[in-house]
């Protein structure tokens, strides 16, 4: 990965953009495509679409990344000046004791970032019954190490609030970020557009979707999947790997970091997109591995699958470890090898495919 693409990256996973709040994330992505898609627009969710226009007749592809991100909210402010919160999407509150915080005050006045850190009585004043078990997010409360009447003219009830943490690269080509889940989805659909737009274009139109409100719904996928209204549609995800201890590749299936891209296999999918996509990966000749689906996936594939008469729903996720957590870990070759693979399938399309179960 080049260093302009690494930047792109890392300035994605740090914008604060949890669900609902998505609008620095949004702005990164029209900035990124300005020169390289024929129109952008943002609809009125928040998600945005750019559009690369074909050459020809053949369909009309969208690769979906959603640019939203797990986080926390501003549920109370006490006299004191301590926060309490609330979870926005699938939050551990095991985690979350003793995490420094970023809150983005929207009181009066400018907007204000404020560091934080999520607090509770230490181990020497809890109960021995009490240390056995996960303190529930009611009981936990965020310092800014400032006084009641200062944080409350800085921050409001209902500002977002995200992991104080940002990405990094370590060890042999891992990186470890807070938001992959799912800017990696974003980063990659951008990315195909580029390299598409580079080969001279496809002969259907491409659109790399940032879409919304994943983490709480899938809402983005629901309203740009009928807004857009392309024959296929492919959502640009993260997977589970199962590389490190605790993890029963019985139950799970074996993902590992480094090995190519998940392509996504089962009734969400569709098996003549899941063949084309497997040929592209072989043409390219480049590592993949197959993810097995057997149910809905909980990915923007399901409601783009579902959208309208039914669409060609696709699926191709990165193997990550540590998902939703502030320290969400992958291999970065993963993803130039995504780029590849969705590059040579949108490019191979033409309009005599029939994507139609047989």
């Amino acid at each position: 990965m080049n260093s302009k693409d690494l930047k792109f990256l890392k300035e994605l996973t740090e914008a604060p953009s949890p669900s609902g709040y998505e609008v620095p994330a949004a702005k990164l992505l029209r900035a990124r495509l300005e020169k390289s898609a024929d129109s952008i627009e943002t609809n009125i969710l928040g998600s945005v679409h750019a559009t690369l226009k074909g050459t020809g007749s053949s369909p009309r592809v969208m690769i979906a990344g959603h640019i939203d991100e797990i986080g926390l909210m501003v549920k109370y402010i006490s006299d004191e000046g301590f926060i309490s919160f609330d979870a926005i999407g699938g939050v551990d509150a095991a985690i979350l004791l003793g995490t420094r915080v970023n809150v983005y005050g929207t009181g009066k006045g400018e907007p204000a970032l404020l560091r934080g850190v999520v607090g509770r009585k230490p181990i020497h004043l809890i109960d021995p019954d009490e240390r056995k078990k996960v303190t529930k997010m009611d009981k936990l409360f965020i310092d800014v190490g400032l006084d009641g009447k200062k944080v409350k003219k800085l921050v409001r009830v209902g500002d977002p609030i995200t992991y104080g943490v940002g990405f990094e690269t370590y060890g042999d080509g891992f990186a470890v970020a807070r938001a992959f889940d799912d800017k990696i989805g974003v980063w990659i659909a951008a990315r195909v557009l580029e390299e598409v737009k580079k080969a001279g274009g496809s002969t259907g139109d491409m659109i790399a979707a940032g879409t919304v409100q994943e983490e709480i719904g899938l809402r983005g996928g629901v309203t740009s999947a009928y807004g857009v209204d392309p024959l296929i549609g492919i959502s640009a995800e993260v997977g589970h790997a199962t590389d490190y201890p605790g993890i029963e590749k019985t139950k799970y299936g074996e993902a590992k970091c480094g090995d190519g891209p998940l392509i996504g296999r089962g009734p969400n999918i569709n098996p003549v997109l899941f063949e084309r996509v497997v040929a592209a990966a072989e043409a390219e000749n480049v590592p993949y591995q197959i993810g097995p689906e057997p149910r809905a996936t909980g990915t923007d594939a399901n409601p783009i699958q579902l959208s309208r008469g039914g669409k060609v729903a696709g699926l191709i996720s990165i193997p990550l470890r540590y998902m939703h957590t502030p320290t969400e870990v992958l291999k970065l070759t993963d993803l130039d090898t995504a780029v590849k693979i969705l590059t040579r399938f949108v490019l191979d399309l033409d309009e005599t495919v029939d994507f139609t179960p047989r």
